[in-house]
């Protein structure tokens, strides 16, 4: 054996070991940003899937009783109403702050007089507090003294009960939810029109495109893949939005504005049926994954399919 072989072994076993704790120093750097979002998001859900299996309250959780919540669940009307309601909810609210924020990014991405303060003032309803915006709101359209039925009784017209009657209390907390929501999609979508390259659009023009067909042949296909994020991110938080109609309704009249995250914190809190309340959360959970999850699927195969 040739003796001057051995210290170059032991030197590239030295700098192989050295590069082996290198390349492994990144990932012991993650080991606290891990263990705290497993603290954080794991360990709840964890807590709530075991809320779900047993029943009693959150001062006494009685034993371990299996899928009977979940097999409860179908046989309480509250849970369909609230179902149906988080649905037209989250599909109104999805449309309607699409389209305005959409049509307002079209705008805001034409050579206009003030772009720039209108870009900054139509963010204002999604910068304020959820409490301010949503108690401006509601004293805006309170039944009696609000400043809208004041506005219809000075002008001859009877009072609209916004948040006493049903059907407009569902009008009201969907159109407040809009108007919370449509900033989002606008400086979204403006982000996507502002990557269009324009010669695209000089192109289409010298061939005699018109508007409609320079939205709908070059602007839309270029911000779908976009569009379809923008509609799954608002359908989780349209289906998870609690401050919004407690805030304007909490869930009334009736219940007829309750929506499931509202109604899993009624019968946790109000009704202090735990096990039933965690049921509900955990149900919805698995509404948004499968959603999400679809148009996810969706978006990938139109994604390849254009490629």
């Amino acid at each position: 054996m040739n003796p001057r072989a051995v210290p170059f072994d032991l030197k590239s076993l030295v700098f192989g070991r050295q590069a082996g704790r290198a390349r492994m120093l990144p990932y012991l750097f993650l080991i606290p940003s891990l263990a705290l979002i497993i603290l954080i998001q794991f360990y709840p859900f964890a807590t709530g899937v075991s809320y779900s299996l047993r029943e009693g309250s959150l001062l006494k959780l009685e034993d371990f009783v299996g899928l009977q919540n979940y097999q409860k669940l179908p046989g309480i009307a509250d849970f369909w109403r609230a179902l149906g309601f988080s649905g037209l909810f989250a599909l109104t609210n999805v449309v309607g702050s699409y389209l305005l924020g959409l049509g307002l990014a079209l705008l805001l991405n034409l050579d206009i007089p003030g772009r720039k303060f209108f870009r900054i003032a139509l963010l204002i309803p999604w910068i304020l507090p959820s409490i301010v915006s949503v108690i401006s709101w509601r004293w805006m359209i309170a039944d009696q003294y609000g400043l809208v039925n004041m506005g219809l009784k000075l002008v001859g017209m009877n009072p609209i009960y916004f948040l006493s009657t049903e059907n407009w209390a569902s009008v009201s907390v969907i159109v407040v939810k809009i108007w919370r929501s449509y900033p989002f999609m606008m400086i979204s979508c403006l982000a996507a029109l502002q990557a269009i390259d324009r010669e695209l659009y000089e192109a289409a023009s010298i061939d005699g495109a018109g508007r409609w067909q320079l939205f709908r042949f070059i602007t839309f296909p270029h911000i779908k893949n976009v569009s379809i994020v923008l509609w799954i991110l608002m359908t989780i938080y349209s289906i998870n939005d609690f401050d919004t109609i407690w805030l304007l309704t909490m869930g009334g009249p009736s219940y007829a504005t309750e929506n499931l995250i509202i109604l899993a914190y009624r019968y946790t809190f109000g009704a202090n049926k735990v096990g039933m309340g965690s049921t509900i959360a955990v149900i919805t959970l698995l509404i948004l994954l499968v959603l999400g999850t679809f148009m996810l699927n969706r978006q990938s195969k139109t994604a390849f399919d254009q490629e």
